[in-house]
């Protein structure tokens, strides 16, 4: 299976994608460049809610590939993105709980790739990343899910504190992975569930660590720090639900 995503670069191409409705993940602008056309093809990107970089001619040059960006540049997504309700009504389907990772900021996309292999390898419904500071489906992360991207939707948000108030109004609870937690075999994750897991570095922002019904640590034997390996805890993690939910 081949992804591959796109950069494109011009005006015209650029306007043309937008119009065509292409995902279009990030626009690069030249910055204090406001004429005409770039102003058309602003406002079709905030159309789509596409994240919009004003950035300097030193920045557009260094990106592109054609000599011949005319100021604009546009970055789309190898993948299609789902909607939040898209994810929730495969489970209806399926008559099962709501069972979806969600992620704060993870920023390398082999983790996203990992990540969405792993939901659903576990039977995850669906996976919802943030809009800003976190990696998109690019095609790194679409060949790092083994094709899982295919089968499991991937939804974009612009806020994920405000998308985990909404599912809560729904059922649904939440459980973050956090090294201070309660001990994950402790705690009763069956039911419509929400799998938080944080950014490589700093893990889950206190926001939305908050914002869980729960904190799930993960037992270590061992000597080394485990957090920069987010995809590897979001399969411990899984497991552990698919186990429970298993035994109901």
């Amino acid at each position: 299976m081949e992804f591959e995503e796109t950069v494109i670069e011009g005006r015209n191409p650029v306007l043309e994608a937008f119009r065509a409705g292409k995902t279009v993940d990030k626009l690069y602008v030249l910055d204090g460049c406001m004429d005409g056309p770039v102003r058309t093809i602003i406002r079709e990107a905030k159309k789509q809610d596409t994240i919009i970089n004003f950035v300097s001619k030193e920045r557009l040059d260094q990106m592109s590939e054609t000599g011949r960006h005319q100021g604009v540049i546009a970055h789309t997504a190898a993948f299609t993105y789902a909607q939040v309700e898209d994810i929730l009504e495969i489970a209806r389907e399926k008559g099962e709980d709501p069972f979806v990772f969600l992620l704060d900021n993870i920023e390398d996309p082999h983790n996203l790739g990992a990540i969405i292999r792993t939901a659903n390898l576990a039977g995850a419904h669906g996976v919802i990343i943030p809009k800003r500071r976190a990696a998109g489906l690019t095609a790194v992360a679409a060949r790092a899910s083994a094709g899982a991207v295919a089968y499991t939707p991937v939804a974009k948000v612009t806020n994920l504190n405000k998308t985990m108030e909404v599912l809560k109004t729904q059922g649904m609870w939440f459980v973050c992975a956090d090294m201070d937690g309660t001990l994950m075999y402790d705690l009763n994750l069956t039911g419509p569930i929400g799998v938080v897991i944080g950014n490589e570095g700093s893990g889950v922002s206190e926001l939305v660590k908050k914002n869980c019904d729960f904190t799930a640590s993960i037992p270590m034997k061992g000597d080394i720090r485990f957090s920069e390996h987010a995809s590897v805890a979001a399969g411990v993690l899984a497991y552990e639900i698919v186990r429970q939910r298993m035994k109901k």
